[in-house]
């Protein structure tokens, strides 16, 4: 492919043309075959190469400057979600009951224009710019994949983004700290004893237990989380039963906590035990609690948004604090292990993530692939220069 123009256009035609291809194909979390195949023919059209790693789905590329320097990576996630798509777009998802709800393909095409623009200026990067085209974001475990294939080692900063449609077109929500949440699903099956529903007195009712339960938990924010913090505790499912006249032997509750805090969060986790056992112990019946751990709150590396601000300036978008989202990310499992940066880019969409009619302002494609190349050449320069004002080089 000859190399994309800057200013004419050329780039955001190209930039909606993927993103509408990868819209009418989605693909679910470690099932992105196709979406793989065509990430990796879109950057080899422009002269990228691609790096081998043990991932069955999801690429890995790289622009390398003329001499060696440091590493930062991009991030993009690819995969979609089990929903029917009401959008009544032209290029509406092909594939009954899967759709890109959560806007992947948009974060997908916006990193190959970064890619395509990185490419042509590759001979002035001080360093190499690392693409990662993450399977499996919405499993919560694509981002554990990937530093399991070692597709980060080398990598100094990293940044990545989510679209948010409640900003609009030309903005970027940017914030130190905590941005994103942390996530916790959990089980609990609470047994009792069985009997006529006309002769309570000779079982153990997990029903009443259930709800009893579920009343309790909401004390755990009210009234265990400090009022300046903030977490949500949700009881999303109830199962008990076959029918009306009998009482059942188990109830059995589902749900998720979110958190920002780790110390917030452990004391949720050890609060929510107590009131389970306790509750359940003194109505006579025995619980069961199983945890599903996710991923912890995203936190923006507090000098890497101040260079997200800056390249947001610089490409003409608007630095916003967003709030933070109760939602979450595997993003967060790379700022584990390095500093990274997680902003939010607007696109003035009709409906919230995950909604069946969800879509995108595409107006907002090429100035998120302008703003993530812009960041990614900063922070080469930074990191070369080995800045003294900030740890790490940043």
């Amino acid at each position: 492919m000859a190399a994309i123009s800057a200013g004419t256009g050329e780039l955001q035609k190209k930039l909606v043309a993927i993103r509408r291809r990868l819209h009418q194909y989605p693909e679910l979390a470690y099932e992105e075959m196709r979406t793989t195949q065509a990430i990796r023919e879109w950057l080899a059209e422009a002269g990228i190469d691609v790096a081998e790693y043990p991932l069955k789905t999801g690429v890995v590329a790289e622009v390398k400057g003329r001499e060696d320097g440091p590493i930062v990576a991009l991030r993009a996630d690819i995969d979609a979600l089990p929903i029917q798509e009401e959008t009544g777009l032209p290029y509406a998802s092909t594939i009954p009951g899967r759709m890109h709800a959560c806007g992947h393909d948009f974060h997908t095409a916006a990193i190959i224009g970064a890619a395509y623009l990185l490419k042509r200026r590759e001979e002035s990067l001080k360093g190499t710019v690392r693409l990662l085209f993450q399977p499996a974001e919405e499993k919560g475990t694509g981002a554990l994949r990937v530093l399991e294939s070692g597709a980060l080692r080398g990598v100094q900063a990293i940044f990545g983004m989510h679209n948010k449609p409640d900003l609009p077109v030309g903005t970027v929500g940017v914030k130190a700290g905590a941005l994103m949440a942390a996530v916790d699903g959990f089980k609990i099956e609470v047994e009792g004893v069985g009997t006529h529903a006309a002769v309570p007195n000779a079982g153990i009712d997990p029903i009443v237990a259930a709800a009893h339960i579920v009343t309790a938990l909401q004390t755990i924010v009210s009234r265990n989380v400090g009022p300046l913090q903030s977490a949500v505790v949700s009881v999303t499912r109830i199962h008990s039963g076959t029918t009306w006249n009998v009482i059942p032997e188990k109830a059995v509750l589902e749900g998720t906590i979110r958190s920002f805090d780790e110390r917030v969060r452990s004391e949720i986790k050890s609060r929510f035990e107590r009131v389970v056992e306790g509750v359940s112990s003194g109505l006579g019946a025995k619980p069961a609690i199983r945890w599903y751990p996710g991923p912890p709150a995203v936190r923006n590396d507090e000098h890497l948004t101040e260079l997200m601000i800056h390249a947001a300036n610089k490409v003409g978008l608007r630095a916003v604090t967003p709030e933070p989202s109760p939602a979450g990310e595997d993003f967060a499992f790379y700022q584990r292990e390095l500093p990274g940066s997680f902003v939010f880019v607007g696109t003035s969409g009709p409906h919230e993530w995950h909604h069946p009619a969800f879509d995108v302002n595409e107006s907002a494609l090429e100035p998120a692939a302008r703003l993530f190349a812009e960041a990614a050449e900063t922070a080469l320069i930074r990191l070369s220069e080995g800045r003294d004002d900030h740890p790490n080089g940043l």
